[in-house]
């Protein structure tokens, strides 16, 4: 998980993405950007969750609702300086205390997605290895001693 300015919480990796990127190249940039890990990540999202941007959560309008993805990243390599490392901390967290920690239920339900990736061995099959990281991110230590970020 990442620390964000101006908060006491923790929360994923996450920000948009480019015309000429997909999402998931997106989440891998984001994990470089925010947390600097880089990694494998897996092709399908865990889940997608309706949320509001900044600007627009005390309003009832449908504007400003965003569609997020969330990924899971097995991490290759954590980097000692990160491009927004000035702005987010690193912070590798168990599962229960990602649970705890998070702060909106989309976390838990992407959580709780990831878990039953892992209890379903399908975590990481089929992924690609992407050179740069991408979009939304939670850090966790996965069984088998690798780490894992969702993003």
């Amino acid at each position: 998980m990442i620390s964000t300015p101006n908060r006491t919480d923790l929360v994923f990796p996450k920000g948009g993405w480019e015309d000429d990127e997909t999402v998931a190249e997106a989440a891998c940039r984001e994990a470089l950007e925010e947390a600097g890990v880089k990694g494998i990540i897996s092709e399908a999202p865990l889940g997608d969750w309706i949320f509001r941007s900044k600007s627009s959560e005390n309003s009832s309008s449908p504007q400003g609702a965003c569609k997020g993805y969330i990924f899971a990243l097995e991490v290759t390599d954590e980097l000692e300086f990160w491009p927004e490392q000035a702005n987010h901390g690193r912070r590798w967290v168990s599962m229960r205390d990602a649970y705890e920690l998070s702060r909106y239920e989309w976390m838990r339900e992407a959580l709780d997605a990831f878990q039953k990736q892992l209890l379903g061995g399908k975590i990481l099959a089929q992924s690609a290895n992407m050179s740069e990281p991408s979009s939304l991110c939670m850090m966790l230590p996965a069984a088998a001693e690798r780490a894992i970020a969702l993003c």
